[in-house]
């Protein structure tokens, strides 16, 4: 399995914009090739974490395109481009 982990920092007063606009992108985000599960968490100075988890990073890398247009068209509410990494997931638990 592999995680993408996106940070990206929001302008001030738009967290509530980018969350309606994130929701207007659900299923295009949850139709991404692979894609088993999505996590977006910000902070009250506005910088967040995107985490997503793909069954391979060829799979994951294979989607850049779609994830670029994606984040677009947050542009308007982000401080600057979001910056993506790649990692080996070691351990995904939960309860």
């Amino acid at each position: 399995m592999f995680a993408r982990v996106t940070i990206y920092r929001l302008k001030p007063g738009s967290l509530a914009a980018a969350t309606d606009l994130q929701n207007s992108v659900h299923s295009q985000i949850m139709a991404l090739p692979g894609l088993r599960q999505f996590i977006n968490v910000v902070n009250e100075d506005g910088q967040g974490y995107v985490i997503s988890l793909s069954d391979s990073a060829a799979i994951a890398n294979a989607n850049n395109a779609l994830i670029a247009e994606i984040w677009k068209a947050f542009a308007p509410h982000l401080e600057g481009p979001p910056t993506p990494g790649g990692y080996d997931v070691i351990a995904n638990w939960s309860n």
